[in-house]
């Protein structure tokens, strides 16, 4: 199983995070980092501190050279996916193709309805998640792009300069939904993120992911599974069980949750716990 790690951009400062990944991109065992699309903290304190994840990223990104960077994952209803796939091909043309282009079809309410953005409900949202995803795809493939949905519109729309990594960077789509977000998977992603749980019910959505592949004749093998792991400082053993029940499981990538305050220090906890998974 190989590694990420994930400092959600809360309840810290930019300078924490910057000494987190500078030293992150020097340690070979993480491949990626992450951060997280939210403007309010979540599970927490809402007035607290919340830098905007995409900036972050990007800034993040200029720092570093050789980890994979992602947003993990990018709220749909927040950006017009137009607007969405111009950033993605941005910003891997500034990381020199390293971006995982992490989506997802919202879930914060509460955050919502203090920034007047409609998250529909759940059909209508699922409705207009799969249109913005086939005009991010769209528009990081094709020369010009024409689209007439329920919710989106194109009229041959450019989007240039494409990405760097071909034919688009590698989607992620994060959620559990069965019926609708699994599907989607199945559909469009290169990778698949297991927010969090029980690891027997990590290999039964990944059996449903199969099973949705074989309407799309997708072979399942194609599409990466990652899940959220999370370090306890008071307990990092911990860290490694998790770890160790997922990899039996077959996950691809153990996305490693920081908690703030961030520290370089954490990241030799981390290395040392999970060696030789």
């Amino acid at each position: 199983m190989r590694f990420g790690f994930k400092t959600s951009p809360q309840s810290t400062t930019w300078d924490d995070m910057l000494a987190v990944w500078k030293a992150a991109d020097d340690i070979e065992l993480f491949e990626s980092g992450w951060t997280f699309d939210h403007f309010e903290p979540i599970f927490t304190d809402r007035s607290g501190p919340c830098l905007e994840g995409w900036l972050t990223l990007t800034a993040l990104a200029q720092a570093t050279e050789r980890l994979r960077v992602g947003v993990l994952v990018t709220g749909v209803p927040y950006r017009h996916p137009a607007v969405l796939a111009n950033m993605a091909a941005t910003l891997d043309q500034i990381s020199h193709g390293r971006l995982e282009l992490g989506l997802g079809a919202g879930w914060n309410t509460d955050e919502a309805d203090a920034y007047g953005i409609d998250l529909l409900d759940i059909k209508h949202r699922m409705d207009r998640f799969d249109e913005a995803c086939d005009v991010i795809v769209s528009l990081l493939t094709k020369e010009r792009s024409t689209y007439d949905g329920t919710y989106y519109a194109l009229d041959e729309a450019y989007c240039e300069p494409k990405a760097i990594q071909q034919p688009h960077p590698p989607i992620c789509i994060g959620g559990s939904g069965e019926k609708r977000t699994l599907r989607t998977v199945a559909r469009v992603a290169q990778h698949w993120n297991y927010v969090g749980g029980p690891v027997d019910e990590f290999v039964r959505l990944k059996g449903v992911i199969a099973e949705h592949c074989a309407a799309f004749d997708r072979d399942p093998s194609e599409i990466m599974t990652s899940a959220h792991l999370h370090l306890n400082r008071d307990d990092p053993g911990a860290l490694r069980g998790q770890a160790e029940e997922f990899a039996a499981a077959g996950l691809d990538l153990g996305i490693v949750y920081l908690p703030p305050p961030h520290s370089p220090a954490d990241l030799e906890v981390v290395a040392e716990a999970v060696a030789g998974i």
